[in-house]
């Protein structure tokens, strides 16, 4: 089975950048996107042999997810289940005999890390969420979780101490959860691969490859025997992000 998570930086755009097109050549069972800024019926996409869910956010033209699958899920889940976190669109959790796949946006911490409390507490809350799922069967999380996790993931490291994405507070929320028992898919194939999947749309951070692997596929340790590869689309253009993906086994 093939996964891809795209952050498309708003889906109506994304479209009219070959959204289309690329949907169709990726050839995936499961896609999901971050960030689609709209409301499920305000752009037209109906791809063939697809159930798709949407969780957008009660603020018009802000935040959202959706997934597009093949595979009818046992049952979906849209938010946390916690009314402090679930008016955003960041979250959607679909069932399937033999894992749970979450889709999330993650906050952002914003510029002097002004909504880092809350980033804080989102983290606690989607960590207890996970395990949750966990103790049931595995999960497959993905998305853009706006996190550097290792300075390897990111350009440069030492200037962007302590801002949004590479501050130590979200670094250590992303090893707790790891260390809760889940895999970094990309992270885990290809220790020493520099990568990125968000470039800034100034100073021609993607020309220069000056750019951050926030986007990923995270899932419980007893699944990764099971992950055939772990990839990043670079060349993928459309959004200041590129897909990632993941091939599973079985």
């Amino acid at each position: 089975m093939k996964f891809i998570s795209w952050n498309v930086n708003g889906f109506r755009a994304c479209l009219d950048k070959g959204f289309a097109d690329i949907f169709a050549e990726l050839n995936a069972d499961f896609f999901c996107l971050q960030e689609t800024k709209m409301q499920q019926g305000q752009a037209e996409f109906s791809p063939e042999g697809y159930d798709q869910y949407w969780n957008s956010a009660e603020k018009k033209g802000y935040s959202g997810t959706a997934i597009f699958t093949r595979h009818e899920p046992l049952s979906v889940q849209y938010g946390l289940g916690i009314a402090e976190h679930d008016h955003e669109g960041r979250a959607i959790t679909l069932e399937y005999d033999d894992f749970y796949l979450l889709c999330v946006y993650t906050p952002n911490a914003q510029r002097d890390l002004a909504r880092l409390d809350y980033r804080m507490a989102w983290e606690d809350a989607l960590r207890a969420y996970i395990l949750r799922l966990d103790a049931h069967k595995p999960v497959i999380y993905c998305g853009d979780l706006n996190v550097a996790h290792t300075e390897i993931d990111l350009k440069n490291p030492a200037n962007n101490h302590q801002r949004a994405g590479f501050s130590d507070e979200e670094r250590a929320k992303f090893t707790e959860l790891l260390s809760s028992g889940f895999t970094d898919t990309f992270r885990a194939k290809y220790p020493d691969r520099v990568q990125y999947s968000w470039w800034s749309y100034m100073f021609r951070a993607r020309e220069r490859n000056a750019g951050w692997r926030i986007d990923y596929f995270v899932v419980s340790n007893r699944l990764f025997a099971r992950v055939k590869d772990s990839f990043i689309l670079s060349d993928i253009m459309g959004s200041d992000h590129c897909p990632v993906g993941m091939e599973l086994i079985g």
